[in-house]
C-alpha cells in the first residue's frame, strides 16, 4: 500500500502524475456504431438458450475479463428462473471480488430546469407549461451545497437542462461557486460530475478546466427509430450528435465519462446490448471505456403522459437481471443506482453489482433549500427513495454490512481514464479504496452522523478493520487517529 497523503482541501485538479493520455483512433462520426439489424440478429440467434450454454458464459464471467456482446445476449434471453439465481450469485462474485463491500455515495443538484428540447418522457419538456422553471442564481446554489455539506456529501452531480441560459461558461461559473462553499466543521465539496448536454470539442475543453470529475451523458435509447418518435424538437433530435458525445469529451481531454438508457422507450434487449456496444466501441476508439454506467427506468413526471404509461416496461425481477448481466459484462465499470428506485429495490441491487448510489436527493432546482415543500411541479421525474441521507447510511451499515465511501482520492491522484481501468483490471483498487472508504467514513461520523449511525459506523469499522493485514490495519489506524484529531481530506 501506498504510504498516506494529505492533499489540501482545494486542490482539485487531478495531477496525472503518469502522464497518461488517452489517443482517439479515427472515426466517423455521421455513420452510427448501432447496427439495428446486427443486434437483433444476435438476440435472435440466443433465443432459448441452453442451460449448458448459460452456464458456460456464467463460467467466463467469473474470470473477471468481461462478456461479448453475443455471450450477454444468452443471459438476457435465458427463461429457466433457477439459473437466473445462479446470475446473481456470480453478480455478487464479481462484485464482492472487485468493489468489495464499500458504496460511493452522491447527491445531484439540479442547477436549471430550463430546456429547449422537446423529450416526450421529460418533465422538464420544452412544452410542459405547467413546470415552474427556475435556473439557480450563484448565491442560491451556495446555499444548495451549503445544505448538501451540512448533510455530509462530499459529491455533487451537477444537472443542467439544454438551454442557452446553460451555455458552457455558465456551467464552468456554477461549478466554480460549488467548490468554492465550505460550510461547517469539515464541509467542502471535493468531486463535482456533470449531467449536461453534449457539447463541442472546444466547449468541452471549457468545461474541463472548471476541473469536473466524470462527464455524464445519456443517449436514452439507442433504437434510433424510436429516439426520433420521442425527442420532438431542439438539439437533442441529433440522435448522432448525442450518441458521439463521449468521442467529442475524451478528444477534449475528459477521460471519465458515464453512459445510461432510459429503460421504458424501447425493447430492453436491444437497450442493454445496444449500451455495451457503445461501451466497446469507446474502448476501440479512445482506448478507455466508460467509467460509470446508470440505469434509469422512466418513472412519473408531471406534463409527460408517456411516463406515466412506458411503452416497454421493465419490471422489477426484468430490471434486477439488466443490472446483474451488466456486472458481468462490464465487470470494472462503475455502475450507478439513482433513487428513482424504492428503498427495497435499492438494496437488492447493491449486492447485485450497483456500486453508486445517491441519497438525499431532490430533482428540482432549489430541491434542498425547500426540502419540505411540494417540488411535483418543477422536478425532473418522481422519486422512488424519500430517506434522508444518514437513514440510508445507518442502514447500508446495519443491514448491509456496507461501507459508505465519500472517497475522491484517485480522481486526485490522477488515477482517471485509462489509468484507473488499468490499476482496476489488476485488482489494485481495492488497495486504494477501501482504506480511503474507511476514512472518509470516519469523517462523516465524526461530523454528521446521528448517535446510533456513528455507534454502527464505528463497529463496521473495526470489522473491516480486523479483515486487514497488520501493516495495512496500522497504516489505515493512523489515518483514522488523524481524521479523529481534526485533520480532513486524508486518502491514500
Amino acid at each position: 500500500m501506498s504510504s498516506n497523503e494529505h492533499a489540501s482541501s482545494h486542490e482539485h485538479e487531478p495531477t496525472h502524475e503518469h502522464g497518461h493520455t488517452i489517443s482517439l483512433k479515427d472515426y466517423n462520426p455521421h455513420v452510427s456504431f448501432i447496427d439495428d439489424q446486427a443486434i437483433w440478429d444476435t438476440i435472435n440467434h440466443a433465443s432459448n438458450p441452453s442451460a449448458e450454454q448459460v452456464n458456460a458464459v456464467l463460467d467466463k464471467a467469473r474470470q473477471c475479463q468481461g462478456l461479448s456482446i453475443s455471450e450477454t445476449a444468452i443471459l438476457l434471453q435465458n427463461q429457466d428462473k433457477t439459473l437466473d439465481e445462479a446470475l446473481f450469485a456470480v453478480a455478487r462474485e464479481i462484485k464482492n471480488v472487485i468493489y468489495g463491500n464499500r458504496i460511493v455515495m452522491f447527491a445531484p443538484l439540479y442547477v436549471s430546469n430550463h430546456c429547449a428540447n422537446s423529450c416526450s418522457y421529460c418533465g422538464f419538456n420544452a412544452d410542459n407549461h405547467e413546470l415552474k422553471r427556475k435556473t439557480l442564481k450563484q448565491d442560491e446554489i451556495r446555499q444548495e451545497v451549503k445544505v448538501l455539506e451540512e448533510m455530509g456529501h462530499k459529491r455533487i452531480l451537477a444537472v443542467y437542462g439544454e438551454h442557452p441560459r446553460n451555455n458552457v461558461n455558465a456551467i464552468v461559473e456554477s461549478i466554480q461557486t460549488m467548490y468554492s462553499v465550505k460550510h461547517g466543521e469539515g464541509g467542502e465539496i471535493r468531486r463535482i460530475n456533470v449531467n449536461c448536454a453534449p457539447m463541442s470539442v472546444d466547449d468541452f475543453k471549457v468545461l474541463k478546466t472548471a476541473a469536473i470529475g466524470t462527464y455524464q451523458c445519456f443517449q436514452e435509447t439507442y433504437h434510433q427509430a424510436t429516439y426520433e418518435k420521442v425527442h420532438l424538437k431542439g438539439k437533442k433530435t441529433d440522435y448522432l450528435y448525442r450518441l458521439y458525445a463521449m468521442h467529442r469529451a475524451m478528444e477534449a481531454g475528459i477521460d471519465d465519462v458515464g453512459i445510461g438508457a432510459l429503460f421504458g422507450l424501447y425493447d430492453h434487449r436491444f437497450e442493454l446490448l445496444a449500451l455495451l456496444t457503445h461501451a466497446h466501441q469507446m474502448e476501440q476508439d479512445c482506448g478507455v471505456g466508460p467509467h460509470t454506467i446508470s440505469f434509469p427506468r422512466i418513472e412519473p413526471a408531471h406534463g409527460s403522459a408517456i411516463s406515466e404509461r412506458p411503452p416497454f416496461e421493465v419490471d422489477d425481477d426484468c430490471f434486477k437481471r439488466i443490472v446483474a448481466i451488466t456486472r458481468l459484462a462490464v465487470p470494472y465499470t462503475g455502475l450507478i443506482m439513482s433513487t428513482r428506485e424504492s428503498a427495497a429495490l435499492r438494496k437488492e441491487l447493491l449486492e447485485l453489482g450497483v456500486s453508486q448510489i445517491s441519497a438525499g436527493s431532490r430533482t428540482a432546482p432549489g430541491g434542498y433549500q425547500d426540502s419540505q415543500a411540494d417540488q411535483h411541479d418543477a422536478e425532473q421525474f418522481s422519486l422512488g427513495d424519500h430517506r434522508s441521507m444518514d437513514e440510508i447510511i445507518y442502514e447500508l451499515v446495519t443491514e448491509s454490512d456496507a461501507i459508505p465511501s465519500f472517497c475522491t482520492g484517485c480522481y486526485r491522484k490522477g488515477r482517471t481514464g485509462d489509468h484507473f481501468m488499468g490499476l482496476a483490471k489488476q485488482q489494485f483498487i481495492g488497495k486504494f479504496c477501501q482504506p480511503n472508504a474507511l476514512i472518509t467514513f470516519k469523517e462523516y461520523l465524526n461530523d454528521y452522523a446521528g448517535e446510533k449511525t456513528r455507534e454502527a459506523g464505528h463497529a463496521l469499522i473495526e470489522r473491516e478493520l480486523a479483515k486487514m493485514s497488520p501493516s495495512r490495519a496500522r497504516n489505515v489506524r493512523s489515518c483514522l487517529a488523524k481524521t479523529d484529531a481534526g485533520e480532513r481530506d486524508i486518502y491514500l
